[in-house]
Parts: C-alpha cells; structure tokens; sequence
C-alpha cells in the first residue's frame, strides 16, 4: 500500500524554500516560518513570488517529489519533476487505446463523475429541505444521464451528455450554499465571477496538480486522455481523472467550508476586470480544510480496503495502469458511496 505523503504549500508572499539536511526550511524576510522532512513529502506547490534553492530542487528531484509553480491566484505556470518513471511499453499501451478505443475509459469516467455528483445532491436532500422539488429533480437527472452514458459508443455524445449533466449539477449548487453572502451566479471560469466560483476553481487547480502527480507516479502520460481532446500543453489525462474526484473532494471542500462559515464574503477580493480572486490569508484556510479531507478514511468500493481519501487518484492511476497493461478487462473508475 502506498504510504500517504502530504503536499507543502507555500503561499506567502516573497518565501525562500532551502535545504537544511534532510528538511526543507521555508523563510520569509529571514525567519523561519515552517520546517518540513523531505521525506514526509510528495509534492511542492507555491503560489506567487516564491524562490526555492537550487539544492532544494535538487533534493526534490532526486526524492521524486514533484515542485508545482502557481501564480499568485493558482493559474499553472511551470512544473520541475526528476527523471519520469514507468516504462515505455506502457506508455505505447495508453497511446494505442488512446487514439483507436477512447470511449472504453471515457465512458467509465463520466458515468463516475454523474454519480459522484448525484451523491452530493442526494446528501443535500437528506441533510436539507428540498421543499421546491428542485434538488430531486436534479438528481433524476443525473440518473437518467448515468445510465444514459453507461450505454454511448460514440465519443462526442458522450462528451455532450457530460455537459448537459454538468448543467443540471450547478443549476441547483446555490440551493447547496446555506450562506447568504456568498453568491453563486451559474459556473463561470476564466476569471470566476463570484465567491463560490472563486473557490471552485482553486479547489480545480489543486485537485489537477493531485492527479498529474498521481498519474506522473506510476509511469502514465498525463498528456495524453481519453475524455478530454489533445491540446498542447494541456494534461488531458489529468483532467480526466480529477473529473471522477471533483464532487467528493473539491466541491465537499467548497460546499463544507462556506456552511460551516469557515469561509465569508470578506476572505475575497473583486478585480477591476470582475474577476473575484481569494485573499491571502483565505488561502491557508482553504489548503488546511483540504488536506483534512484528503486525510478522510473511506473504504475503496474496488480494492475493498479501508485508506485515506487522498490516495485514490494514486490508487485510480494504478488501475488504469493495469486496465492498459491487460491486467484488468476495464477501467473500474471511482464511484463515492
């Protein structure tokens, strides 16, 4: 069983990341501010103007531990990583049924994703009035669409009823907000326009950083997917694989820190372009509430063993890993119970 690591994030502004032994020291203006073993780790991420020494990048990639570079707001701007692993007989493997049978792990995605999120829906409804009707009409939607995409052979229906099923989900996530002074006005990205999105889309960004790294682990092309098109310099494989975590992760992470108040109106800050951005210090926040559920013991539905949340992406990237080797007859994507 892989040993559950955690990820440093690195936020504040101006911080300088050295090795001191076999710990990374984080500094800013000259004191020290946090010390973490190396081999506690599997991952680095900073946000904004964050330096780290060149023996600390050293140190990272000979460890295996991946260092992530964000902007100050979360948009992806580098990635330094040690020499890739896996081997190429499987990378040909995922390339193969990448390009000739995509549908056979695209439609076991999707049909993942529309339950996960029903499941949401569905706790909302016990856990809420659903007096409007609203919540259970949206979760027969969602049925309907998971059975509906159990069935498709075609990539590009596959792709739309994803989309449509999408819609149905955040047409009713205000109804989820219990908090009157955080707006919801539909998903909106690219900059997000409000609070919730706001949220959303950094929950996104890490949530991504998770599963290229789990995907990275075991020797897959994170470039390369099956649900999402080729693009350059897009990770489409990752993109797959967090779309059957984001309900159980990032939207519980959203939905539970703004109903429980963890979170207000006053832990944003409006742009002049209409972009509403987290501050600073609401970060930290949102990175402690998300590495709590990452540390969240569920049982696995296909293993059937008992581990922390934050290790399925590696466990899921195993399987596709052994569904692309012959091993397994398909891909047995993530279904939260």
């Amino acid at each position: 069983m892989k040993k559950f690591l955690n990820t440093l994030y690195i936020t504040s502004e101006g911080a300088w990341a050295r090795k001191d032994g076999a710990n990374i020291v984080v500094q800013v203006d000259g004191h020290t501010k946090g010390r973490v073993p190396l081999h506690l780790l599997s991952a680095v991420v900073c946000f904004g103007n964050v330096g780290l020494s060149p023996q600390l990048m050293h140190a990272c990639s000979e460890a295996g531990i991946s260092i992530t570079f964000l902007s100050l707001y979360g948009k992806f701007l580098a990635r330094v990583e040690g020499p890739v692993s896996g081997n190429v007989l499987l990378r040909r493997a995922q390339h193969k049924q990448s390009l000739e049978a995509p549908i056979t792990v695209a439609r076991n995605i999707v049909v993942a994703k529309i339950a996960n999120q029903r499941s949401v829906l569905r706790r909302a409804i016990r856990d809420y009035s659903d007096e409007s009707g609203q919540l259970a009409a949206a979760e027969a939607r969602l049925t309907r669409a998971a059975r509906e995409a159990d069935n498709i052979e075609d990539l590009e229906q596959l792709r739309g009823l994803e989309g449509e099923a999408a819609n149905a989900y955040f047409s009713v996530f205000k109804s989820l907000i219990r908090a009157p002074d955080i707006a919801f006005n539909g998903r909106s990205r690219r900059p997000p326009l409000d609070e919730a999105n706001a949220l959303l889309s950094f929950l996104y960004v890490l949530l991504a950083a998770d599963c290229r790294t789990a995907l990275e682990s075991v020797g897959l092309d994170p470039q390369m997917g099956f649900l999402h098109a080729d693009r350059p310099g897009r990770a489409s494989l990752a993109l797959d694989l967090m779309e059957e975590f984001r309900a159980p992760l990032a939207d519980r992470v959203c939905l539970s820190l703004i109903n429980r108040r963890q979170i207000s109106s006053k832990d944003f800050q409006r742009e002049e372009t209409g972009a509403v951005l987290l501050k600073e210090d609401s970060r930290k926040v949102v990175l402690e509430a998300w590495q709590e559920r990452k540390r969240t013991a569920l049982i696995h539905p296909f293993l059937e063993e008992q581990m922390a949340l934050g290790l399925f992406p590696f466990m899921q990237a195993q399987l596709l890993a052994r569904h692309l080797r012959g091993d397994l007859d398909g891909y047995p994507s993530f279904i939260w119970r």
